[in-house]
Parts: C-alpha cells; sequence; structure tokens
C-alpha cells in the first residue's frame, strides 16, 4: 500500500517530494545557473579591483557549492526507501561548510604587522553560501546577500572615507585582503 506522501520509485516506496525529479530538471539548472550568475558577479568585482580570488576562483567556487548541495537532494534518490534508508542532506552542507573553512583558512596570513587575506578568505565564504543557498531554492536569499556584498565592497569604503582620522584611508592600519 502506498501512502498519500509516498510514491514508487523503481518499484520502492519514497518520499513523494523526492520522487518528482531526478535532480536534472529546470529547476535544478536554474538553481544552478543562478549560483554561477551570482558568484560569477561577486568574482567579477573583486577582479575588476585586482583582488585575490576574483572571476573565475569565485564562479568556480560558488558554482561548486551549488552542484554539492544539489547532489545532496537529490543524487541519493535511487537508494532511498520509506522506513530503511534515511537520508539527511544538512550532512553535505555541513561538510562544504567545513571544507571551505579549510580553504579559507590558508588564504589567511601574516606578513610582518600586517594580516592579509581575510577579505578574500571572507569572500571565497560569502560565494560559497550564495551557491548553497541557490541550490537550496532560496534564490531570493542568495540575491539578497550578494546585493549585500555589493554594498560591502562598493559602498562601505566610501562610509569608512567620511569617519574621523580615516581619511582617503579605506581599510584598518595594519589590515591587508
Amino acid at each position: 500500500m502506498i501512502l498519500r506522501n509516498q510514491a514508487k520509485v523503481h518499484g520502492v516506496k519514497v518520499n513523494r517530494m523526492i520522487a518528482g525529479t531526478d535532480g536534472q530538471s529546470a529547476k535544478q539548472f536554474i538553481e544552478l545557473g543562478t549560483a554561477f550568475l551570482f558568484s560569477a558577479a561577486i568574482g567579477l568585482e573583486r577582479e575588476i579591483r585586482h583582488k585575490s580570488a576574483g572571476l573565475r576562483t569565485d564562479t568556480v567556487v560558488g558554482t561548486a557549492a551549488a552542484l554539492f548541495m544539489l547532489i545532496s537532494k537529490y543524487g541519493f534518490t535511487n537508494v532511498l526507501a520509506e522506513g530503511r534508508v534515511v537520508l539527511d542532506p544538512s550532512r553535505v552542507a555541513a561538510q562544504i561548510v567545513t571544507g571551505i573553512g579549510f580553504i579559507g583558512a590558508g588564504l589567511i596570513f601574516m606578513r610582518e604587522d600586517r594580516v592579509q587575506g581575510l577579505t578574500t578568505a571572507a569572500s571565497v565564504w560569502l560565494v560559497t553560501a550564495v551557491g548553497m543557498a541557490c541550490a537550496a531554492g532560496l534564490i531570493l536569499l542568495a540575491f539578497a546577500v550578494t546585493v549585500a556584498y555589493f554594498i560591502v565592497a562598493l559602498v562601505f569604503p566610501l562610509l569608512l572615507r567620511l569617519l574621523p582620522g580615516r581619511g582617503e584611508q579605506t581599510e584598518h592600519p595594519g589590515h591587508n585582503h
């Protein structure tokens, strides 16, 4: 007997939420494409300003994070069976965060009295989150975070110049990105 929230896939009862697609429909291509576009926009801004982790790096990181999320959401539907196999898609998301944290840590280093790579590491972290949000179907949130990035990157330096004693300096003394 198949319950209301179940369907048969390959002769096995599975949750209806995952039965409707094999993970390669227009929805997933839109999510992946959106991650690509948002990540590329952030990377392009960094490339134009001659910063590390520019267009190529940010685009690859954001798109790969989205793909990992899509794999965790749809890549295992053929092995799911009600009561026999349980899948927790959030585990893959947690591993993406751990992996990108490791990469980000490798981007930050001290040179004399200056911290370098902190903003680069933060942007890689952000692009990863944008890609993950797109793949999770949270495209409006991903868009909002992309807009927020541009406010931080383009508007905040102008605001920092207005602070007393800051003059033309746009970053903290001793810090570089």
